[in-house]
């Protein structure tokens, strides 16, 4: 078999891409972090990869610029951007173990400490003026109040939305999307959101196959009329601004609205997870720090009452 490294990392991009399911998308992110690796390290054969050669790896990667300066001090790779680049070269080096071939254990390759992950969340009141802000009646107005209900009832991911036909059959209150990994998962219509889409549907005169779809002199130009994920993202952040939302709110920030208003009415994580299309519980996890409202009263209700 061929110690080839280039050979064996396109072997292993073929593998995630048939064997594995991986999206388009994070074959090319992990094509881009190998061949980062490789390139800087300067390894011809899985042999080569050691764990002097990962050390020197991520010292380089330790003090690489980001592009993003502040303050005129230049920031280096973040660490969560950093263990991407390990992620994948243990994801390779398990092909290689899984082929038979001689490298480094995957196990050798720890990740760095990052601090736990941040939410950004509106409140109740800022997500109802959100939902309610596209008021017109006009097809545009009724395409973007049924965007809005939708990412809100179901919980979708942007792309997700995005990649919608419109022969959805809205007289059920549920339908199948696929996800991340090609995943399908079930997720569910509130009333709202049905009648949203109803009333978009029947004004539109198009043919386009896709569910949301842009309207307008740009329209007649483009080869698709799908949306795209950053024109969600465009709407959502108009209707925000509209709505007198100081934070800034994304498809994202309404997905994790979907995420705590089920936890936070007494949805247990491992059904969240599902309607969320999360792979793993840790990842859902993270809403539990932000959704336990009773924690406050149960702490001055019962914490150390014999002092006075």
């Amino acid at each position: 078999m061929s110690q080839n490294i280039e050979k064996l990392k396109r072997e292993f991009l073929e593998y995630l891409e048939i064997e594995k399911g991986r999206s388009l998308k994070t074959v090319e992110n992990y094509d881009r972090y190998l061949s980062r690796f490789i390139d800087s390290t300067g390894v011809k054969k899985p042999s080569g990869i050691t764990d002097e050669v990962v050390r020197k790896f991520r010292l380089w990667l330790n003090r690489q610029e980001s592009g993003v300066a502040t303050d005129g001090v230049q920031n280096t790779l973040k660490k969560k951007t950093q263990n991407y680049y390990l992620i994948a070269l243990r994801a390779f080096l398990k092909f290689l173990r899984k082929r038979e071939i001689d490298s480094l254990s995957p196990e050798r390759i720890e990740l760095a400490k990052v601090g736990e992950r941040g939410l950004d969340l509106i409140s109740s009141g800022d997500l109802e003026r959100l939902l309610l802000a596209p008021d017109g009646t006009d097809v545009k107005s009724l395409r973007d109040k049924a965007i809005l209900e939708l990412l809100f009832s179901t919980g979708l991911r942007v792309s997700e939305l995005c990649s919608l036909n419109n022969d959805l059959d809205i007289s059920r209150d549920e339908f199948s999307v696929r996800g991340k990994g090609e995943k399908i998962r079930v997720v569910f219509l509130s009333q709202g959101a049905r009648e949203a889409l109803r009333n978009y549907l029947d004004k539109r005169q198009d043919m386009d196959e896709a569910m949301f779809v842009q309207f307008g002199k740009n329209a007649s130009r483009a080869d698709s009329l799908r949306l795209t994920s950053r024109s969600i993202e465009r709407i959502v952040k108009f209707y925000a601004i509209k709505a007198g939302i100081s934070k800034k709110v994304t498809p994202h920030v309404v997905r994790h609205s979907f995420a705590t208003d089920l936890l936070q009415n007494g949805a247990d994580l491992r059904s969240v997870q599902a309607l969320l299309g999360h792979a793993n519980i840790a990842t859902t996890q993270i809403y539990t720090h932000v959704t336990d409202k009773h924690l406050r009263e149960i702490h001055k209700t019962f914490h150390n009452k014999k002092r006075k």
